[in-house]
């Protein structure tokens, strides 16, 4: 469908922004269901953020999407959060009801979704989590809700650990899960928690980018072959950190883009009210059948 006076915009927000496979997604969305929108990705300087979420209003825009280092600070900017975005502390969605601004936050529901489609479950499970920051906050409490049994949550001593700690405070007192908190820097403590566990999921923003080269994890011996190994990063496809796993003979090893598809499919619902058309956006955008 062509541009015209009536096209819609929607935009991600983010620092660096231009990695994104967000524009890919949608537009294809959009332009398959024959909808009179666009998307796309807008890297916004930290000082900007104000202005960025004023235009939202500004230009009557139905929504925008929020990525790091925006999930967090985003808040105060908004008129309302849903009831999982006031739980988590983070917003990814944000959307325009006519003027009024509300942050939801899709990404925890996202990562279950895509480890349910690796064939994952995490019901009774162990998991180690690295990051706890706009995308590992959603990730440690929406494994919560969904059954885990024990999260190992490491975060280093940085501006982001007070709500590494107060995200594991919300577990213990609001899920069955039993969450503990450790310095990332304990790198014994690390190795150990990770050899027990099912789970190994990194959600710091290493290995894309500048940091394209680095990961938590060089060893592949801190894996074993019976376990599950997840990189939120999705550009690269494959990360350094998923490249040692694979040394290692991890049974299964998953990049971000499960989780961007369906956070995004959550997303795409509530700025627009329709259904993603999954099954082809998987096969075109992500080349998977």
């Amino acid at each position: 469908m062509e541009i015209d006076g009536h096209t819609k915009l929607i935009a991600l927000i983010a620092h660096p922004a231009g990695h994104s496979q967000s524009p890919a997604m949608y537009n294809f969305a959009f332009e398959h269901e024959h909808m009179n929108d666009r998307f796309l990705a807008l890297d916004v300087e930290p000082e900007g953020l104000p202005q960025a979420i004023a235009a939202v209003r500004t230009f009557k825009m139905p929504g925008v999407s929020v990525s790091m280092p925006f999930k967090q600070q985003v808040i105060p900017l908004l008129d309302h959060l849903d009831d999982a975005a006031k739980m988590i502390g983070a917003v990814n969605t944000v959307v325009n009801h006519d003027g009024v601004l509300t942050g939801y936050t899709t990404d925890g529901i996202g990562f279950v979704n895509a480890l349910k489609d690796n064939g994952v479950a995490l019901a009774g499970q162990t998991m180690t989590l690295a990051g706890v920051g706009g995308a590992g906050t959603p990730i440690a409490i929406q494994s919560a809700l969904s059954g885990l049994k024990t999260l190992n949550v490491f975060n280093i001593n940085d501006s982001s650990v007070t709500n590494a700690k107060r995200v594991v405070q919300v577990i213990n007192d609001q899920t069955d899960c039993h969450a503990t908190f450790y310095p990332l820097e304990d790198r014994e403590q690390f190795r150990q928690a990770i050899a027990a566990s099912n789970l190994y999921t990194d959600a710091t923003g290493l290995g894309m980018g500048k940091l394209v080269d680095k990961t938590l994890v060089d060893d592949p011996t801190w894996f074993h072959p019976d376990m599950t190994v997840f990189d939120t990063v999705y550009a690269p496809a494959e990360t350094k950190l998923m490249r040692v796993a694979k040394q290692a003979q991890v049974a299964h090893v998953i990049n971000g883009q499960g989780m961007l598809l369906n956070q995004g499919v959550a997303a795409f619902k509530l700025w627009t009210g329709h259904e993603m058309p999954v099954a082809a956006v998987r096969h075109e955008i992500f080349k998977e059948d």
